[in-house]
């Protein structure tokens, strides 16, 4: 199987910690991380993906509105020069540990953060870096 996700959540599995927008965010995000994990291939996709799916039901789903497409781009930009290859919508990636790792170091530096500028969980995401990754629920290798 293959997980599906949005460019700019390859930046908010880095610090997931097991929180979210509300408890059947966090469960199903905690499914997510559970297959890359295991190993499962990411194929990116352009709007609403595995880890949005509960939000989908709410009242306005911000899943749908054109700041979080310009996430996207954003992250893939930035998400891309880390890995060292163009990323588009429709690629398929696997992550390993040292890519993780490598996109963990450089959030931290503030190297991959643009997609975050005006996002809610901006200073959550950076204390969680700053207090080097210690609760995160996504763990390779």
């Amino acid at each position: 199987m293959t997980v599906e996700l949005r460019a700019h959540h390859l930046l908010c599995m880095l610090t997931y910690v097991g929180r979210g927008y509300s408890p059947a965010f966090t469960e199903n995000y905690d499914k997510v991380v559970a297959r890359l994990a295991a190993g499962e291939n990411i194929l990116i996709r352009e709007g609403p993906d595995d880890i949005c799916q509960p939000l989908l039901a709410t009242t306005e789903p911000h899943c749908v509105n054109g700041s979080v497409a310009d996430r996207d781009i954003q992250a893939m930009s930035d998400v891309g020069h880390l890995l060292g290859r163009p990323l588009r919508i429709g690629d398929t990636i696997n992550l390993d540990a040292a890519a993780v790792d490598k996109l963990r170091i450089a959030f931290a530096k503030g190297e991959s953060r643009r997609a975050c500028a005006d996002c809610e969980w901006f200073d959550f995401c950076s204390a969680v870096s700053k207090a080097g990754y210690a609760d995160v629920r996504l763990k390779l290798g």
